[in-house]
This record gives C-alpha cells, sequence and structure tokens, in this order.
C-alpha cells in the first residue's frame, strides 16, 4: 500500500462564514454567474477540497445511524453557513430526510434538488487507501498516480489531480459542489433567479425505502417545477451529459432442486439430475447469443421513444470502441446492438449463480440444489409485477413446478423439476418528456456549462425509485451527473476527478440563475 500524505487545512476559512444577502443585488445571467463560479474555484478550491475532505472523512453508511446523524449534523452545519436552514424530517426506524429551501424575490421557477448524503458499504481491505481516509493522488491509480498533500489556500490545483474516499463522486462531492456555488454567487452578490428546494436522502444506498412516505407527509412542500437529481457520471467520453430517465427494477431468486442431499459422483453422477445443470439449461433458455429475452411477451409493453428522444440518440457519440477496450471486451458484433439501444429495452441480468464448490473447495458430489439470481431492468411501459409473472410463466413451460416455500421429500418425489422462486421489490421506469419548457430552459442553462457540446441522454442505465416525482408528485424529472465516469461508483477505491468538482460548481451556478418563465 501506498504511504497515504494526508494534510486536510483547518477546516474553513472566514469567507465560508453566514453574511446577510445584500437588498438588492443587480440581476445578473448565466454568463455572469458562471464567470464567478470560475473565479471562486480558482480562488478558493483548496477550501473546497477541505470542506469535502472534511465530509469524506465521516464514516457515513447507508443504515448506520451513528454516521448517518454525525453526516446530518455536518451538512445542516454547512448549509446553515449560507443562510440555509435544513429541517429534519424523521420516521421511526428510517435515516432523517433533510428539507431546506432557498428563495429569491420575484422568482416565479422553483427547482428542486435531490442529493444523498449516505455512501456504499465498504471492504477496507480492497481499498488503496482507507475508505474514510481522503486521499489525493496526482491522476487515476491505475494511471500511476502517487498520494499528494492536500493544498493550501492559494495554491495551484491541478483539475486531473484525484480525490479518493467513498462517497466522493456518489454522492457527497455534489453536495459541497451547490455549496461552492451558493458561495460564488453570493461572493460576486448574483441574485438568484429561481428558488431552490433541497431534498437531502439518507438511506439512498439502502434503495430510499421510506421516501414514499416521506413524500407522502410532505407533499405541500415538494412542489416545484422540476426535480433535478445530482447523481450519477458524466459520459464516458467524459463529456457533459444531461439524462431524461431512470429504468425501474424488479428481483427474484431461483433455487433447483435434486436429491434431499449431496451425492457421490461416482456412485450417481450419470444417474440422479444435477440441479447446477437443470439451472444452467433453464437460464440458457431465458436469452439468446445476442443478449434478447426470449421470454415470451418481455418486450411487448415497453413503450418506444419518442421522437425527442429518436433524435437524441442519433446525436450521441460513437464511444463503445474505446469503452469495450477500456473494459476488455471483443470488439461489438453486427447482431449486437449499440450501448444505448439496448438500454431501451427492459433487460434481464443472472447476477449471481451458485451450486456445490470450485477450486481447492471442489468435492465429487452431485449438488442438492442450485440458486441463481436475477435482476430485470425495466424501461417505460414495463410493469414490475407483470414482468415477474412473465418469467415465471415462460418457468412453467421449461417443466418447473414452482414453489414458494422449501419443498419437502414428498413434493420432490411428486414433480420431475421443482424450482422455488422468491419474488423481489421493485419500481417502474421514470422518464421526462425533453421537449416541455421547462426542460428545455434546464437544457439552456447547462448547456453554457458544459463549454462544449451537451449530450442528451433518454435514459440511464442504472435505476433509481423516480417514479415517486414522477407519479407521486406529477413534476418532471431531469438528472444532471457531475462524477467522474470511471470513479468506481459502488466500489473500492472510489474517487472524484477534480475537473468534474469544478464543473459541477458552475453548472449547479448556471441552474441557479435560469432563465425565468416567459
Amino acid at each position: 500500500m501506498r504511504p497515504v500524505l494526508l494534510v486536510i487545512p483547518l477546516l474553513l476559512p472566514c469567507f465560508l462564514a453566514a453574511r446577510p444577502r445584500p437588498a438588492a443585488p443587480p440581476v445578473q445571467d448565466v454568463d455572469g454567474a458562471l464567470a464567478a463560479a470560475r473565479a471562486h474555484h480558482r480562488a478558493h478550491g483548496a477550501e473546497i477540497l477541505a470542506e469535502l475532505a472534511e465530509l469524506l472523512a465521516i464514516p457515513c453508511v447507508a443504515g448506520d445511524t451513528a454516521g448517518i446523524a454525525r453526516t446530518g449534523d455536518f451538512v445542516r452545519s454547512a448549509f446553515a453557513r449560507r443562510g440555509v436552514e435544513l429541517e429534519s424530517w424523521e420516521i421511526p426506524g428510517a435515516s432523517p430526510l433533510l428539507y431546506g429551501e432557498l428563495r429569491s424575490a420575484g422568482a416565479t421557477t422553483t427547482l428542486g434538488i435531490y442529493v444523498h448524503y449516505d455512501g456504499q458499504p465498504v471492504d477496507p481491505t480492497r481499498w488503496t487507501f482507507g475508505p474514510w481516509t481522503p486521499t489525493l493522488t496526482t491522476a487515476a491509480l491505475e494511471a500511476g498516480g502517487t498520494p499528494l498533500a492536500f493544498p493550501q489556500p492559494g495554491e495551484t490545483i491541478d483539475p486531473e489531480w484525484r480525490l479518493y474516499a467513498r462517497a466522493a463522486g456518489d454522492d457527497k462531492g455534489p453536495l459541497i459542489a451547490w455549496l461552492a456555488a451558493l458561495d460564488a454567487l453570493r461572493a460576486k452578490q448574483i441574485a438568484l433567479r429561481v428558488n431552490l428546494i433541497f431534498l437531502l436522502d439518507g438511506e439512498e444506498e439502502a434503495g430510499s425505502p421510506h421516501l414514499a412516505e416521506y413524500i407522502e407527509q410532505h407533499r405541500e412542500q415538494l412542489d416545484v417545477d422540476v426535480w433535478l437529481f445530482c447523481d450519477g457520471p458524466v459520459h464516458q467520453s467524459r463529456r457533459p451529459q444531461l439524462c431524461f430517465g431512470v429504468r425501474g427494477i424488479t428481483a427474484m431468486d431461483l433455487t433447483v432442486y435434486g436429491a434431499i442431499k449431496p451425492l457421490h459422483s461416482g456412485h450417481y453422477g450419470n444417474w440422479a439430475p444435477n440441479p447446477g445443470e437443470r439451472l444452467a439449461r433453464l437460464l440458457a433458455s431465458m436469452k439468446d447469443e445476442q443478449g434478447l429475452v426470449l421470454v415470451e411477451g418481455y418486450y411487448d409493453s415497453t413503450t418506444a421513444p419518442g421522437p425527442a428522444e429518436r433524435a437524441a440518440l442519433a446525436d450521441l457519440p460513437d464511444f463503445e470502441a474505446p469503452m469495450r477496450f477500456e473494459l476488455g471486451l471483443p470488439p461489438q458484433r453486427a447482431d449486437e446492438a449499440s450501448y444505448f439501444a439496448a438500454l431501451m429495452r427492459p433487460s434481464l441480468n443472472v447476477r449471481g449463480l451458485a451450486s456445490g464448490n470450485v477450486g481447492a473447495e471442489a468435492r465429487n458430489i452431485v449438488p442438492s440444489l442450485a440458486r441463481a439470481s436475477l435482476d430485470l431492468r425495466l424501461v417505460r411501459g414495463n410493469d414490475p409485477k407483470a414482468m415477474l409473472d412473465l418469467v415465471e410463466r415462460h418457468i412453467e413451460g421449461q417443466g418447473f413446478t414452482i414453489v414458494r416455500g422449501d419443498p419437502d421429500a414428498e413434493i420432490l418425489r411428486s414433480h420431475r423439476a421443482v424450482v422455488k422462486v422468491e419474488r423481489r421489490g421493485g419500481y417502474p421506469a421514470a422518464s421526462t418528456p425533453m421537449d416541455l419548457p421547462i426542460i428545455q430552459r434546464v437544457i439552456a442553462g447547462a448547456q453554457r456549462a458544459a463549454g462544449e457540446e451537451l449530450l442528451l441522454v433518454p435514459t440511464l442505465g442504472g435505476s433509481l425509485p423516480l417514479y415517486l416525482f414522477t407519479e407521486g408528485l406529477g413534476a418532471p424529472i431531469v438528472i444532471v451527473p457531475i462524477a467522474n465516469h470511471d470513479d468506481n461508483q459502488h466500489a473500492p477505491d472510489e474517487n472524484l476527478r477534480i475537473a468534474n468538482l469544478w464543473y459541477g460548481i458552475e453548472l449547479f451556478a448556471a441552474l441557479a440563475t435560469l432563465e425565468d418563465k416567459r
């Protein structure tokens, strides 16, 4: 392990202290806000990194009550220094949801800002540096980056530096970017041109199990024109992007049975059914070699992309060859779908498979059971329950009898092939039409911040319960990602490229000064 040179400057200088807002600041446009944001992170980059490092040093994993509480206290204090008092909404057994308002006199547009402050669990043994020891490096570790001391105020910062820690990009980096954007606007006396509603989730990495209840209890306070979700990475080409939807998800676990106990493979290998082989054949029957799902009716409920979505897809750059090279994948075949074409249809993925033992622990047996776990990523039009129904119908068509609990010997004797199916929870996809007036205003503001052609992506590949906002609150959504695409999200050595943090500050300053409704 490399030595860690961790020097975090003493908290924050006085420029972060709360100050009264000017009574009548001059009206500025997005370009003025962008200039203010750039000037601010160039002058105060060390202080911004210090605040982010202090936040990242707090161990905070979904479900960790103590870590969530400490992180929540830090976030409330940080927002209070910017004049935003965060309420702590609480439900027994849930992590607090933090809510705050920043209103601008005369503004007729309200943006909802969703960020989460919890992180994924960690295995410290797999990290180059400690997951809660924020560490700056000269470049990405795989590119030969080495640790360096945190900069002192006024020192030059290389935008290619990386900051390593759990939740650096997902999702504490965007939190600090919003705070720095507010600092930048205040420093230049630039007024917000929209109202901001902040909603900070403390259990997103656990699937936000209480978010629906929170929304139902506080519906009136969550009336906004559009929700901005500050999560996820920029495009794989490093270019900025906006995303207008997410896929839904559901899942199921399968257990296939053989004899009531493992059997000697020499005595019984050609005679007793092998559940591993049976399960492998069942899974193979569900998809073809090109990845198309063979379950009857699987694509029937899918809503086809509209004209605006098709146009956006056509404008996206061809990045698949370098991404395949980076990931160690073979070149794409002519009969394989493109990356984004694959995202626009529901998927069926074997996310786990087990039967018996392998390697040094292998034994000469016929296993008594085999297990698989499937996740189904859903697109617009797919109902989670109905999609699971289709898969179960396919399983039955392959000659299996479905049970809901562990079968006894009598059930196994009475049926040729038995599979236990355990359904998991899920939710539908969510999306927003790209041609809505408010969405066009968000695109225009983000385009100025991008500094290059902004990519517009109809949907992300991942899943978030954003249907709670589109269906539950009836509001459009836009995902405004800032993290680098190679940030190792959810994995060891998660990191944030400093250039992406600077971009986030500029983007959020632009969005806070959008043109008013026409």
